[in-house]
Formats: structure tokens, C-alpha cells, sequence
């Protein structure tokens, strides 16, 4: 990823799941890497807290717990990076 967002606190698939399909989790964004072999989708879960779901080149998808506040921050950067590209 264009940026070192740490900490993270890593969530397992069955829970990283079960938040981002919740009726209260709203897409927030989705970025693929230009080659399309990773994703990151972003998911406001609270007032203060989102959550990142990666794709990996094989498929397998990993969740992370972040503060919306630091995703807020490197969000310029995500968006200027020229290998990755927001889904419409």
C-alpha cells in the first residue's frame, strides 16, 4: 500500500465479515492496484473506527481494525498514488 498506517489491529475473516456486511458498515471507498491483483475496500463500522479489507493476488481477504481519524490522514495519498486507482 501507498502508506504505513500502524497499529492495525487484525481482525479474523469470520469477524472482518460479519462487520463490513452489518446494515450500520458503510463502503467508504475501494481502491485496486493498477495491475488488479490486490484490493482495498474501506468501511466506516463507528463514528470513530473503520475497517480495511484487503484482497490479495491469491483471493484471500484480511481484515483490519484502524481509527477513522489516521485513515482520514493518509487518504490524500491513497488518492494521489498513481498505482492505485479508486473503483467507481
Amino acid at each position: 500500500m501507498p502508506f504505513d498506517l500502524s497499529p492495525l489491529t487484525r481482525l479474523s475473516c469470520q469477524l472482518g465479515e460479519r462487520v463490513v456486511t452489518d446494515d450500520e458498515a458503510t463502503r467508504r471507498g475501494e481502491f485496486e492496484y493498477v495491475d488488479g491483483s490486490w484490493s482495498l475496500s474501506v468501511f466506516e463500522v463507528t463514528d470513530y473506527t473503520v475497517v480495511l479489507c484487503v484482497r490479495t493476488p491469491v483471493g484471500f481477504r484480511r481484515f483490519y481494525g484502524a481509527i477513522q481519524a489516521d485513515i482520514e490522514s493518509v487518504e490524500p495519498t491513497l488518492e494521489a498514488a498513481e498505482d492505485w486507482q479508486r473503483r467507481e
